[in-house]
This record gives structure tokens, C-alpha cells and sequence, in this order.
């Protein structure tokens, strides 16, 4: 064992440590000369000393095994393949090496702990399933261990990584990075943890720029690494998520350390051993990284523990010893007693750095912590329940087999020292926590191992991952969070346009379009604003749209409202002036009821495009169209029945012609009441089907919700619009047929031109009604009902209001008679 570690008991547990890096042979003599070059891993001593101090603190524990002490041999194992079974070999049949064959008089172990390598464990495992060991692996869990049928006797200390992936990916949201690349082991554990890695990222909209999975230690893995180490450099991606452990993806990294740009930062798993590499790209100023360690309690006493152990305290400890000896300068003799003429009588392994000797507990450290206190714990438990079945007189105890112990082993249940409930049931095991280190290498060496974080999967969701950003030592010379996306984000007010053929992360960023906004960061579709509210220029936010309507206080409503009230004041004065002036020839000539009953027809046409204007209800939408629809027909009509009065007269000229006796009997005046009441008929239909009412427009003016009357029933509203135009068409039609008819007071001239107006107006005003929204539209409507009536107005009464005021001799009796004599045929209308 001089390349070992031993501890005397009554109970052996046997450990196969990584001690060493190299598997050399010690039988050979060669190598055995050389026995002073062998590197030591210092950092793995730390295992030995875990597997002390817990036996130590059990053989302390007077609640625990009384009457029996636990004791350890641990022995260095290789790498290599071929001998990988060399020491456990030694361990089970002597120096000789004979399978079922041992020179050794009396064994007394009763378990083996094996790690950290999962395949290390499996060929130990392999050999040791044969004599019923139990065996305790303090690696990370290894789902090829896991299979009782092949491996019956071996128990895994460690939990599953099974909330790994989703911490990761909780990581990375935490800093918004959406675009990283994967690399994972070609075993089953990687592959698993690939899967979950991507089924998180998906959720979470974290997309893959590049996916390498690559095998442990061979040349064409190490050239397909090659050929794509471009890609990774060349990648936008600034992260790397790396899951896997030492033996599969570590030396190939080391080939590569140099090939990496500045700044990545890798995201990695507890199973790499970062700092037995003193070359190790992630150590170096150019990369920073992340790595989640499964959280394990604080073993009391173990750091003091450290501080006292020394060679003189531990003389069997070989290893102890070479550490010593190269850490302290201390001298020694070539034979197997040492001295130690020249070590300081007060050195500690306190003093080494942390990158060479860690004080820190190790999580493998605190599994084999917990598989000592297991073994123990179950030999407590065999022995309670021997104690029970034995026979009174039997007073000798032997040592438990090793067989016995699986019973007890399988269904344990307890609590560590450290407060820890240990369960080796995998389907009972809790969920593991994780720690979140980065080192700092800043100064150049100080390889410090600092927590940054936490997770923890049983927090509540979105407060599960706990960071102090400002902990996290990024490269050197980088002061601000690394970034890494495929794209920038899309700001409020914009959506995301995903990019042919790439990624979900990969996408354009395209300004929402008119009344919809974005007020979140990389949104997919842009939200549209409620009809009452619109959106602001910058696409962020909706705004409450503010209530508009042709009202009478804006410029437009008022210069409407003036020409209203104007123009029915004008007609009433021209009204006025033609009561006045009853009497005259050229009133009565042009028939004084019907000029009269236009007049007011005309008033009543202005004073209803007031109805058009302020804020709309119910009753003035009603009233609009109706008032509108009536006092036009009955305008029309009476300007129809004017025109047949100008026809019946010249046709009743000649005597016994029945046109006379229509013209005196005063048949024309029915066209007014019969025309209108076919109107009233129509707008009777409009209400009791579907009458007009309040409605809005949230589109025609930015910023504003208009209020205005809807027309309802569009084909009653064309319905009483195309009556009205038949009745202007007939009335213009025959007024231009009786234009060139002779007559000192004949006004068809003025009605066929009063007519032409009118229609132009109303053909003039459907185009322009439908191009127009919004207020824009009511005030159309408005500026036709006062123009068509301002064209009736001026063209039939302004000439005889020039006539009565400007030339009143043109209006008397005494001229008509003169003219009468000259223009026998002349007729009289009144």
C-alpha cells in the first residue's frame, strides 16, 4: 500500500480513487524508480480526506455501531482499460493477482466506493457484482448505472441531473440569450440532457445556432472537430452550453483552447474537473464560465478537520506523505520510514492555494461522504436486527458479509449530519438543487471558485433562479453583460418578421401598422386598438379617442350655420317682398300660392341643414333625413306644379279646350299634396324598417371618434334621394320643353334653368358623398342642401325680384295692357 491509503477497523470499506494521473505499473522495476516523477492529483486527496473524517466522525459517534469501528483502504485506479481491474484485483486476491484465490487470512471488507467515472464504475462493478459487494459510486449520476438487472449491487450517491436543463435555460433567459450553441457528450447522459435542453428551449424561444455532439477520445471525432470550429468562431452566438463530463469532451476542448475567439461564455455542468488543467481554455482571461453544481449542505468540522491532518498523524498515508513532501520541500529517506528532518513542525495543507489543494467540500467529496454514513447506517440496522434473532446463548459477533448488507442498504432512509435526507431509492430521490460558480482568474492564477447563484426547482415559478450579476467576472476587458442574438430585439411599437429559412430567432423587425401597437419587446403580432381608442405615432400605447362631430362652434359648422340661417333669412325677405307686392302683375302672373307655398319650402330647406349640425342623438338623426327628405319633395313639387301651370296656360289659349278647364279649376295645386304624401309614404317605410341612428367612425380622422348619423337603410335613403330626383327630372323636363314659349311673365326659362342646377347638384353631391368620411361627409351633404336651394331661390325669384325692385314699370297693369295690345296671344298664369 505505498501507493495507498490505509485506516485500520473492524469493518473495511474499500475506495478506488483517481490519486493519481497516470496508470503506471508499480511492478515493474523500471517504473518503480521512477516511482518520484508519478503526478499526483492534489486536488482528488480531498476524496481520501472526506472518507477519514466520516469514518473518523462515525467511530466518534457513540450512537452509531457500538462496539465496532470502521476502517479504509483506498487505492489508486487507472484510466486505461487494461487497468482499470489491476488494483481492485489486489484489492480482492493479494499481491498474486489469482482470481478465487486469496493470501490474504482475513477480509473484512464490507463495501467498495468506486468513482468518479461512470466507466471506471461499470468495470469495477462488473467484478465485483460477482461476490455480492455492494458498491457506492460518488460520481455523477450515470444512466448506464442505473440498470439493476447489470448492475445489481451498485448504488448511485448522486441524484439525477433532472431540473439541469431547465436551470440552464432559466440562465439564459436571466440574461436574454436566444441564440447559443449546444455541445454534448455521444453517451446516454448527454443525450438525454440534449433532448430536455432542447424541448426547454423551445418553450422559451431559445433558438440553436449550431448542435455538436461528439464521442470521447477519437481521432475522426477530433478531425469532424475540426472541420466545424469555424463554425462556432464564425456564429453570432456568444454562448455555449456544454454538457458532459471529463473523460468524453475535456481533452478535445484542450486541443482547441486556442480556436475559440474572445468572450464566449460556456454554461457547463458540475462534471468537469476545470482546474486540473493548468492549461485549461476555460480558465483564461478570453472565457467566462457559468457552471451549475448540485447544491449540497455544509459539512461542520471538515475544514478544521483538513487543518489538523499531517503525515505524523497519519503514518500509513502514503500519499499524505508525497504531498508533503512536494507542497513543503521536506526531505525524506528512500526507505518506507520517513522523516521529516526538514518540514515546518506547524505546515497545513491551509496553506496551499486554492487551485492546487481545494478546502472547500467537493460535491463528489460529500457523496462519499454520504456512502460512509450509508454503509454504516445499514450495518446499524443489520446488526439491530441480529441482535434480535440470535440465540440467547450466542455471545460471539461476527463480521456482517457483504451479501447480508444489501437488504438494509436497498430501503434507507436517514438524515446526515449535515441535515441532508439521504434516500438511495432513485424513484424517491428529491430533486437536485444547483449552485451557479464562476471562477476568477483575475489575477492571472487566482483560479478562485465563487457562487454566483442558485436555482432551486421547488420555488416558485419565475423565482427559482437567484444571480448577484455583479459577482460574475466576465472576460478581461469586458465590462458589460455579453451579448447573444441572432437578431437585435424589436422594440415597443414594432413586430417580429421571421427570416426565410432560419431560426425563430432570426427575424426583421417591422413597425405595426395604423391603430395597432406593440407595447412589449420581440412581439409576434402587433395588438389592435379598441374602436374608442387609437394608437400614438410611435406605436406604443393607445390613446382615448377624443369625440368629434360637425360641430357649430368649429370654423366649418359655424360658415355652414351662416349660410343656413342667411339664406332662409333672404328667402324670407324675398317672401315678404312678395306679400308685399301680391297685386302686382308679375306675383299674380306667376301664381302667388305657389310661389308662396316655395318660399316657405325653401326656409324649411335651409333651417334642416341645421339639423346636420352638433353633437347627433337619436331624434335629430330621425329628423335629419325625414325633415330633409319632405320639405325637398314638397320644394320639387311645387316647382313641378309651377312648370305644368306655365303649360296648362298656353294650351288652354285656344277656346273649349279642356286644358282650360284644368287650368281653372286649379288642378295643378294637386301636385303638391299627392307628390309629398308618396314622400311621407317612403320615409314611413324608412322608420318603421330600419330607421337612421348614432353611430361613430373610428377611422377617418387620427385621434378622434366621430359621431354622426347612420343612414340605416341605405336602399330607403336611395329610395327617397331617387323619388326626389324624379321629381326635379320630370319638372326640368317639361320645363325645357316650354322654355321657347312666348309670354311677357313666362318663367319656364327660369324654372328649366333653376332645375338644371338643382340636378347638377344633387349628381355632383353622390360622388363627392361617397369619397367622403367622417365630418367631411355630413358637411357635403349640408353645403348640397343649401346650394340646390340657393340655385331655386336665385334662379326662379331673383329675376322678379329685380323686376319689382329695380324695374317697377315692368310691373304694372297699365304696361301689361300696353304690351297686350301689341302680343294679342300673350296669356295670363294667375
Amino acid at each position: 500500500m505505498k501507493h495507498g491509503v490505509h485506516m485500520d477497523g473492524d469493518v473495511m470499506i474499500a475506495g478506488f480513487f483517481p490519486l493519481y494521473t497516470l496508470g503506471i505499473d508499480l511492478s515493474n522495476s523500471e517504473a518503480s524508480r521512477q516511482e518520484e516523477n508519478i503526478p499526483l492529483i492534489f486536488k482528488n486527496y480531498q476524496l481520501v480526506l472526506a472518507l477519514s473524517f466520516a469514518i473518523e466522525e462515525i467511530n466518534k459517534n457513540s450512537e452509531l455501531l457500538h462496539n465496532l469501528t470502521l476502517g479504509f483502504d483506498v487505492y489508486d485506479v487507472y484510466f486505461e482499460p487494461w487497468a482499470v481491474l489491476k488494483n481492485p484485483f489486489i484489492w480482492l486476491f493479494g499481491k498474486y493477482k489469482i482470481p478465487n484465490y486469496s493470501c490474504r487470512r482475513d477480509s473484512k471488507s464490507i463495501a467498495v466506493l468506486t468513482g468518479p467515472l461512470g466507466i471506471t464504475s461499470a468495470c469495477i462493478g462488473t467484478l465485483l457484482e460477482l461476490y455480492r459487494f455492494p458498491q457506492f459510486t460518488f460520481g455523477p449520476f450515470d444512466h448506464a448505472l442505473s440498470d439493476h438487472k447489470k448492475f445489481p449491487t451498485l448504488y448511485q450517491m448522486a441524484p439525477k441531473d433532472t431540473s439541469v436543463a431547465t436551470a440552464m435555460v432559466s440562465l439564459l433567459l436571466h440574461f436574454n440569450w436566444n441564440w447559443v450553441g449546444l455541445l454534448t457528450s455521444e453517451d446516454e447522459n448527454g443525450l438525454l440532457v440534449l433532448v430536455k435542453l432542447k424541448e426547454e428551449m423551445a418553450k422559451n424561444r431559445v433558438c440553436i445556432a449550431y448542435e455538436l455532439v461528439i464521442s470521447s477520445k477519437t481521432v475522426s471525432q477530433m478531425f469532424k472537430f475540426m472541420t466545424i470550429y469555424s463554425q462556432i468562431n464564425k456564429s453570432s452566438a456568444n454562448v455555449l452550453v456544454i454538457y458532459g463530463d471529463n473523460e468524453s469532451l475535456l481533452d478535445l476542448m484542450i486541443c482547441f483552447e486556442q480556436l475559440l475567439i474572445k468572450g464566449k461564455v460556456c454554461i457547463m455542468n458540475s462534471q468537469w474537473d476545470l482546474t486540473t488543467r493548468k492549461n485549461y481554455f476555460m480558465l483564461g482571461s478570453f472565457h467566462v464560465p457559468l457552471i451549475f453544481s448540485q447544491h449540497h449542505a455544509d459539512v461542520s468540522g471538515f475544514i478544521d478537520f483538513i487543518k489538523a491532518v499531517n503525515p505524523s498523524k497519519y503514518p500509513e498515508d502514503f500519499v499524505l506523505a508525497r504531498l508533503w513532501f512536494v507542497s513543503f520541500n521536506c526531505s525524506d529517506s528512500p526507505s518506507d520510514c520517513i522523516t521529516w528532518d526538514n518540514c515546518l513542525h506547524d505546515s497545513s495543507l491551509d496553506w496551499l492555494p486554492g487551485h492546487i489543494f481545494d478546502r472547500t467540500l467537493s460535491g463528489d467529496s460529500y457523496h462519499i461522504y454520504n456512502a460512509v454514513y450509508t454503509v454504516a447506517q445499514a450495518l446499524h440496522e443489520m446488526r439491530l436486527h441480529q441482535t434480535e434473532v440470535q440465540t440467547m446463548g450466542s455471545s460471539k459477533e461476527t463480521v456482517p458479509s457483504p451479501a447480508q448488507l444489501h437488504l438494509f442498504i436497498k430501503n434507507i432512509q436517514f438524515y446526515n449530519p449535515a441535515g441532508d435526507e439521504m434516500i438511495l431509492d432513485e424513484k424517491r430521490k428529491l430533486e437536485p438543487e444547483y449552485d451557479i460558480l464562476n471562477i476568477w482568474n483575475f489575477p492571472e492564477g487566482l483560479q478562485l471558485t465563487v457562487k454566483v447563484g442558485k436555482f432551486s426547482p421547488y420555488a416558485l415559478h419565475g423565482n427559482q433562479l437567484s444571480l448577484s450579476e455583479d459577482m460574475v467576472e466576465w472576460a478581461i476587458g469586458t465590462t458589460e453583460t455579453p451579448h447573444s442574438a441572432c437578431s437585435e430585439s424589436c422594440g415597443p411599437g414594432f413586430r417580429t418578421s421571421p427570416q426565410e429559412e432560419k431560426a425563430a430567432c432570426c427575424f426583421d423587425c417591422n413597425l405595426c401598422p395604423e391603430n395597432e401597437i406593440a407595447n412589449g419587446t420581440d412581439m409576434d403580432q402587433c395588438v389592435k386598438c379598441p374602436d374608442h381608442q387609437y394608437a400614438n405615432t410611435e406605436r406604443t400605447q393607445c390613446l382615448l379617442r377624443a369625440a368629434s362631430f360637425l360641430a357649430f362652434g368649429e370654423p366649418l359648422g359655424m360658415a355652414l350655420a351662416c349660410m343656413s340661417l342667411c339664406c332662409s333669412m333672404l328667402t324670407a325677405v324675398v317672401l315678404g317682398m312678395f306679400v308685399k307686392h301680391h297685386d302686382t302683375a308679375i306675383v299674380k302672373a306667376n301664381n302667388r300660392a305657389l310661389s308662396y307655398i316655395l318660399l316657405i319650402s325653401l326656409i324649411l330647406c335651409f333651417l334642416c341643414s341645421l339639423l346636420f349640425l352638433g353633437q347627433p342623438n337619436t331624434v335629430t338623426c330621425i329628423l335629419q333625413q325625414i325633415a330633409f327628405g319632405i320639405v325637398f319633395t314638397m320644394a320639387v313639387s311645387t316647382v313641378l306644379a309651377k312648370t305644368v301651370t306655365v303649360v296648362l296656360a298656353f294650351k288652354a289659349t285656344s277656346p273649349g279646350r279642356k286644358m282650360r278647364w284644368l287650368l281653372v279649376s286649379g288642378a295643378p295645386n294637386f301636385i303638391i299634396p299627392i307628390c309629398t304624401l308618396i314622400q311621407v309614404t317612403l320615409c314611413g317605410v324608412w322608420l318603421g324598417t330600419s330607421p337612421p341612428f348614432v353611430d361613430t367612425d373610428a377611422h377617418s380622422e387620427h385621434g378622434h371618434i366621430i359621431i354622426l348619423c347612420n343612414k340605416g337603410s341605405l336602399t330607403a335613403f336611395y329610395c327617397v334621394l331617387g323619388y326626389l330626383g324624379f321629381l326635379a327630372l320630370s319638372s326640368f323636363t317639361m320645363a325645357f320643353l316650354a322654355r321657347n314659349l312666348p309670354g311677357t311673365f313666362n318663367e319656364a326659362k327660369f324654372l328649366t334653368f333653376s332645375m338644371l342646377v338643382f340636378c347638377s347638384v344633387w349628381l355632383a353631391f353622390l360622388p363627392v358623398y361617397h369619397s367622403a368620411k367622417g365630418k367631411v361627409m355630413v358637411a357635403v351633404e349640408v353645403f348640397s342642401i343649401l346650394a340646390s336651394g340657393a340655385g331655386l331661390l336665385g334662379c326662379i325669384f331673383s329675376p322678379k325680384c329685380y323686376n319689382i325692385l329695380l324695374m317697377p314699370n315692368r310691373n304694372s297693369l297699365h304696361d301689361f295692357r300696353d304690351k297686350r295690345h301689341s302680343r294679342r296671344n300673350e296669356p295670363s298664369y294667375d
